[in-house]
């Protein structure tokens, strides 16, 4: 069982990593991160740099919905966004890698602020549908904007570059996707130790009261959204950098929906929700497509036959988190945690 680990400070009420064990763990997971690309083959370097894609985007989404409450259903469009910047950057100015990503979420940041003034007078459903049409607004613009976006043949994307190197492979990739995930994911986490992250709590629990309290609703509803945005934005531009081409189709409306089921099914309202929510919405259906080929030698068609039920499967999860988990994978780990925290002692 764990003791002494009365706080004497507020900053070590705040810290991120408040006792040992859990610094051992940090730092054993990163050495496991270092040591992954050089112990995995091309196919599961790719589902790692897919799946860390998505942690950023979920992120950003689980900062609008699970903590400050504001349903968006166009997670996907701003993704978009930030993929068409990084092409037209890296295709017209020739600016550099890092430069490309932060233009792409600075420019789904601002149409973020856009989308977000709804927000002051809709909330719940309304405000969902209301993000909805902006992502089909900025999918007519994606196939029509053709001198900018190229319709939809869409625009090929240059390698991603660092000095003296194009970053061309799987491998390469991984040094740089992995690193921003990272560091995006600590920035969400530290926003939550201010006085912003507060204020989008507060909104999230009771909007009314919050401004009550000198909180301006609308400052912190479009901050809210610019943020996520920015998420958003910054996926899409290691996305487009990634599969090497942007086309009007590349971010379906699906995506969003996958998006947010993935905060659902990982815990909304906390970062470690969006990170193992997007991690198990991108590897199950992988996981499922090998148990499809392991009965393939028993079942002819196995392929045909099992497809359907593969994706009722991964419903069914979906749904069993829902009834049995609403608080999703985070809740579970935490009681894990919980557990070992104070074993021998019953909780």
């Amino acid at each position: 069982m764990i003791i002494g680990t009365a706080k004497e400070s507020y900053r070590a009420d705040e810290a991120l990593l408040t006792t040992k064990p859990q610094r051992v763990w940090m730092a054993i997971f990163l050495a496991f991160l270092v040591i992954v690309p050089f112990s995995v083959n091309d196919y599961w370097l790719y589902m790692v740099c897919l799946m860390t894609i998505n942690v950023v985007a979920a992120t950003g989404l689980n900062i609008l919905t699970g903590f400050t409450g504001q349903v968006s259903l166009g997670q996907a469009a701003f993704m978009a966004v930030g993929a068409y910047t990084v092409a037209w950057m890296e295709r017209d100015l020739g600016t550099p890698f890092l430069v490309n990503l932060v233009g792409a979420g600075l420019a789904a940041a601002a149409l973020g602020i856009v989308v977000g003034i709804p927000s002051l007078r809709v909330k719940g459903l309304y405000l969902a549908i209301a993000t909805i049409a902006a992502s089909f607004i900025l999918h007519f613009v994606f196939v029509h904007w053709e001198s900018v976006t190229g319709g939809n043949t869409g625009i090929n994307v240059a390698p991603a570059r660092i000095p003296g190197m194009e970053l061309t492979t799987y491998f390469q990739l991984y040094w740089v996707i992995m690193p921003v995930t990272i560091i995006m994911v600590v920035a969400a986490a530290n926003i939550f130790r201010t006085r912003i992250g507060r204020a989008f709590i507060a909104i999230r629990d009771r909007d009314i009261s919050a401004e009550v309290l000198g909180i301006p609703l609308l400052q912190y509803k479009l901050m809210s959204f610019a943020i996520a945005s920015f998420y958003a934005g910054v996926a899409g531009g290691m996305w487009a950098y990634f599969f090497r081409v942007v086309t009007p189709e590349s971010f379906p409306f699906m995506m969003s929906i996958f998006l947010l089921a993935a905060i659902i099914v990982g815990g909304m309202g906390t970062i470690l929700g969006g990170v193992v929510g997007a991690v198990f919405m991108t590897i199950t259906p992988e996981l499922l497509r090998f148990v499809v080929e392991w009965v393939s030698p028993w079942v002819p068609n196995a392929g045909t036959l099992l497809s359907p039920v593969r994706t009722i499967v991964f419903g069914g999860l979906i749904i069993g988190f829902l009834v049995f988990e609403p608080q999703g994978l985070a809740e579970i780990i935490q009681r894990v945690r919980r557990f070992f925290r104070l074993w021998p002692f019953r909780t």
